[in-house]
């Protein structure tokens, strides 16, 4: 009997171990769609598209610019925050940005 009620109370555990590693990747899933169709949405002249020239981003000429550690194609001139995700833009240097948006697969012009 106690055999019994150990494989039965170990069924349980397992069944809803399971189903909770199962709903916590749905809603991975879910949030990450909702960060794709947010990305999608957000109007800002900060959200660049296309072959990007980083180098007429830089208004002030001091071969800086502010660009988004999350969303590589949100880059700005200022520091500020990001449209898309909220963080705080991270100065970088013209050459870091043009490296970070090849590395993460953004055009640029070369």
């Amino acid at each position: 009997m106690k055999t019994i009620i150990f494989f039965f109370v170990s069924f349980l555990i397992f069944a809803c171990s399971n189903d909770h590693n199962e709903m916590s990747h749905d809603s991975e899933h879910q949030n990450h769609e909702h960060e794709i169709k947010a990305a999608e949405t957000v109007e800002s002249e900060l959200v660049r598209e296309g072959v990007i020239d980083v180098e007429s981003l830089d208004n002030d000429g001091d071969g800086n610019l502010f660009e988004c550690p999350m969303d590589w194609n949100v880059i700005s001139d200022k520091s500020g925050e990001c449209p898309v995700c909220g963080m705080d833009l991270k100065e970088f240097t013209i050459l870091e940005v043009k490296n970070n948006l090849d590395k993460y697969g953004y055009e640029y012009k070369k």
